[in-house]
């Protein structure tokens, strides 16, 4: 211990120092849902997808929507902010960049909302629907192609 955290002989009383690798800012609990989505949230997505697929109605839809929206909104707020990051450079010619958060937000929505959000629910759901047409036809509820071989 430093000079600065023992005065007169009791532990200092002002900001609490990082212990253990933890941080003492309580905006960290935010990140939480963020880091669990990466997780099970695929897993889900999938089960989401699935049940869109297999009920009618809006309900399923809802839930689809409502069910990332904390993670995926949370994570997206730490990318934006803050703002002074998104900044544009002038380039040599005079003319104003992109800037350089530009990348990183497009890499965000590709990887944590396109890949851990989107495309488990695209999955979940086009399986559910290829299985049911197949049993379906199969059952001969629907017809067969014209030309093509019987079952």
């Amino acid at each position: 211990m430093g000079e600065n955290a023992l005065k007169g002989g009791r532990a200092y009383q002002g900001a609490t120092p990082m212990m253990f690798g933890y941080s003492d800012e309580g905006w960290v609990l935010l990140l939480y849902p963020a880091v669990l989505w990466v997780l099970f949230g695929p897993f889900a997505m999938v089960a989401l997808g699935v049940w869109c697929a297999s009920a009618p109605g809006p309900r399923p839809r809802l839930w689809s929507v409502l069910v990332p929206l904390v993670p995926v909104v949370t994570s997206a707020i730490f990318m934006i902010f803050p703002l002074s990051r998104w900044d544009r450079p002038v380039l040599a010619d005079g003319s104003l960049g992109p800037p350089a958060q530009w990348d990183e937000f497009l890499s965000y929505l590709a990887v944590y909302v396109g890949g851990i959000t989107v495309l488990p629910w695209l999955l979940g759901y086009g399986i559910t629907r290829l299985l049911r047409f197949i049993r379906a036809r199969r059952c001969g509820r629907i017809p067969a192609l014209p030309g093509s071989p019987p079952p």
